[in-house]
């Protein structure tokens, strides 16, 4: 039992016509959200990362060398808003991690490109980030893994 299992049985008790099935399934993911999240945050941030700067550094250390990108594009990859990702943009680079280069194919628009200081930094702490979820996830043997992603891959193609 869980605590979303006492949840469930109390809402049977007092409205037992109520079907909570959904309930049980959003409950524990938004619970299991909250936990995972913490468990990230803590080793991002023996980086000196928060998880929205290890987002922008990944996004562009993905993207292959010379790890740049528009600032149009970093909004489509990481899903947030103009001002969001141009204060993300700012902070990353008063770190040093990330620098504002000119576009060498316009040279009226910048490219958002990670410094040396900022690929070495990313190329640790994705290291650290992906020991830390095969970490997280070892309480499930492989098929349940791949269960578990099909499962959750369907749910999340409704939404997107």
């Amino acid at each position: 039992m869980d605590r979303v299992d006492r949840i469930l049985q109390q809402w049977a008790r007092e409205r037992p016509e109520l079907d909570t099935r959904s309930m049980g399934l959003l409950g524990r993911m938004k619970r299991l959200a909250t936990h995972l999240g913490r468990e990230v945050e803590q080793v991002l941030q023996s980086h000196g990362l928060s998880s929205s700067s290890f987002d922008v550094l990944a996004t562009l250390r993905r993207s292959g060398a010379p790890y740049r990108m528009s600032p149009g594009d970093l909004l489509e990859m990481t899903m947030v808003s103009s001002g969001t990702m141009t204060n993300r943009i700012d902070q990353l680079e008063k770190s040093g991690l990330v620098e504002r280069v000119i576009n060498p194919h316009d040279r009226r628009s910048v490219l958002i490109a990670l410094t040396d200081k900022g690929l070495g930094i990313i190329d640790e702490a994705v290291f650290a980030h992906v020991a830390n979820q095969k970490r997280l996830t070892e309480t499930l043997d492989d098929d349940e893994k791949a269960a578990l992603d099909a499962l959750l891959r369907k749910f999340l193609a409704a939404f997107e």
